[in-house]
């Protein structure tokens, strides 16, 4: 199996993550092999012991290690259980913290399914490398001692011993090797029907309303036979190992049985001590525990590779310069971004915005505005060029006060958070959203924007009110907007929305149409649209075409343009004349007079969830 090169490394780290746990199971775990190869050599001497008359204290001695064997045991079961919780807990916070430290472009390579597989399950299997590395060589203790044991012994029963084991050496490389492959295979394929299974629920309504269950069904479940397949050669590589070891192994123990016969018939051993050589010939052909290590070992290992591979991904690096004086000037200079096969979204955008203006960003699906608006807040960094804000690239600013300095909304935002209260405080400045002691339902920042955002008076009415948890929460698609907006409300500087009013009714749209334009030249307003009010509202207007910049200019200006014009929907009630009195709504020389009311400010522009980017 091709594991990625940071797969070992993640390994070695792993094994430290666990802790003293781990290292508590090495210790018990050689307390337990040392006694265990003490045993057979304790019995013996028992034997001879007693065969002579006298017992001595060789049982007493017997009785012991096997008391220390039970307590090895129970001790390190527990200290099994509690490093790769320690691990696993490590191993998971790592790779989500570096999941978000990714852009969203690198991000949505992955189904989310799949990434939740390797999250949950992968990470688990990572998290026993600790287990399987102390176990692993532990196990190999037993037989590499009872060759030591029998050749002090007898040289000859030694010698037996160990070509007996070359044998079964070579049969467990085998068993490595088609195990890792067969685990690899599987856990990839897991992967793919976790990720189709999660698109399919989050698309159920559609599937119901096609009636084509059936169908997605078959699609989601379409690699079922892959997996079974990649499960049966895993078994059966294990199965073969188990097979080989138990035909193998009491054919050792009885050639070392046979040759320690002929010695003590010959004199050169003792009772005692062929009895030792018999419980060192079943302890050192005992593999069971090897075979069972080198399972977990391979699966932590492939589930390790899975883990690195995400780890391997560049994160966005944040930078470190100080806040810059300025109200949101905007600037993206020669931006180009490319799809995963080259082809240009956005090609050598030049774009500057003034600060405290409003930018309305139109042009038809797939020319890149969703795109723009992404790179203009740093959801990602373009290919080439490069974009400022009050003249500093976004790179270079420190990450908290970029995310202060600039907030999104969303088309269908997810509401991060534990509750009402910190899904709309998320991006607030730190302690600004704690709510006050006593009664108060909500910190008063928190409180301003769910009522600039019209959703107030809807949370008040939530069971809990802003206490309420966000699962348990009845929101409509419209009331869920609300809330991504007020979260974006807190912007210092730049305010991006990406179709984030496209579920309201007018009357609420208007309402935070006035919340987005009260603070008219505090902060800049990038806002990607499909109507023509939004656009005739707003200062300037960038017309995007096949991901370039086709032009830059007031609403009036551009819309002597016909392939302007085009661009807006034709069921628009602003943009489609109804009678005589709008028919200069569709000539060039006539546009419509932009709207006086609040919806100068706001507009509908049109975007993808939280993270996503899917739109362009």
């Amino acid at each position: 199996m091709d594991v990625p090169a940071g797969a070992d490394r993640l390994l070695r780290w792993a094994v430290r993550a666990g802790g003293g746990w781990t290292f508590g199971l090495a210790v018990v775990a050689l307390a337990g092999a040392v006694a265990e190869l003490l045993l057979p050599l304790t019995l013996g001497r028992a034997v001879d012991a007693a065969l002579g008359g006298d017992g001595g204290w060789w049982p007493v001695a017997a009785c012991a290690l096997v008391a220390l064997l039970i307590v090895t045991d129970t001790v390190g079961d527990l200290a099994t259980g509690y490093g790769a919780a320690r691990a696993t807990e490590r191993v998971r916070v790592r790779l989500l913290r570096h999941l978000f430290a990714l852009d969203v472009r690198q991000v949505r390579r992955y189904p989310v399914g799949d990434l939740v597989g390797r999250l949950v399950a992968q990470a688990a299997d990572t998290g026993q490398a600790g287990n399987a590395v102390v176990l692993g060589v532990v196990s190999l203790l037993p037989p590499v001692g009872s060759v030591v044991a029998l050749t002090l012994l007898e040289p000859v029963l030694g010698l037996t011993l160990l070509a007996g084991l070359a044998v079964l050496a070579v049969l467990m490389r085998a068993f490595v090797a088609d195990a890792s492959a067969a685990v690899g295979a599987y856990q990839r394929t897991l992967g793919t029907i976790a990720g189709r299974l999660l698109e399919a629920s989050g698309g159920a309504r559609t599937v119901a309303a096609a009636a084509t269950t059936d169908r997605e069904v078959d699609r989601v479940l379409t690699t079922l036979p892959e997996l079974a397949r990649h499960g049966r050669h895993g078994w059966q590589a294990l199965a073969r190992a188990s097979a080989r070891t138990a035909a193998v192994a009491p054919l050792l123990s009885l050639a070392v049985i046979a040759v320690g016969g002929y010695a003590l018939s010959a004199g050169w051993l003792t009772p005692g001590e062929l009895v030792a050589a018999v419980r060192y010939a079943a302890l050192g052909a005992g593999l069971g525990a090897v075979v069972a290590t080198l399972n977990r070992l391979v699966r932590s290992r492939a589930g390790a590779g899975r883990v690195a591979e995400l780890l391997a991904r560049p994160a966005t690096p944040d930078g470190d310069r100080p806040v810059p004086a300025g109200r949101g000037a905007l600037r993206l200079h020669r931006v180009t971004v490319r799809a995963d096969d080259g082809r240009p979204i956005l090609d050598g955008v030049e774009l500057d915005v003034p600060a405290g203006a409003t930018l309305a960003v139109v042009g038809a699906s797939g020319a890149g505005k969703s795109t723009l608006a992404a790179v203009a807040g740093r959801l990602y960094d373009p290919d080439e060029g490069e974009v400022l804000l009050d003249g500093v690239p976004l790179a270079e600013w420190d990450h908290a006060a970029l995310r202060t300095a600039v907030g999104y909304a969303f088309e269908r935002p997810v509401l991060v958070g534990a509750t009402i209260h910190e899904a709309v405080g998320l991006a607030l400045p730190p302690g600004s959203a704690a709510p006050p002691a006593g009664s108060a339902p909500a910190g008063a920042a928190v409180l301003r924007a769910t009522r600039d955002a019209a959703i107030a008076d809807c949370v008040a009415r939530l069971p809990d009110g802003f206490r309420t948890r966000t699962e348990a929460a009845p929101l409509s698609g419209g009331e869920a907007q609300r809330l991504g907006l007020a979260r974006a409300l807190a912007a210092g500087r730049l305010l991006i929305l990406d179709d984030a009013t496209s579920s309201l009714d007018t009357a609420t749209e208007h309402r935070i149409a006035r919340a987005v334009a009260g603070r008219a030249g505090d902060r800049t307003r990038l806002i990607v649209t499909h109507r023509v009010a939004t656009a005739a509202a707003a200062d300037l207007v960038a017309w995007l075409d096949a991901g370039r910049l086709r032009a830059v200019g007031p609403h009036r200006r551009l819309w002597a343009d016909p392939a302007y014009r085009a661009v807006f929907t034709p069921t628009d009630p602003v943009a489609t004349p109804r009678g005589p009195a709008d028919a200069t709504a569709a000539t060039p020389g006539g546009p419509p007079d932009p709207p006086t009311g609040p919806t100068a400010a706001a507009g509908t522009p049109a975007g993808t969830p939280a993270g996503t980017g899917g739109k362009r």
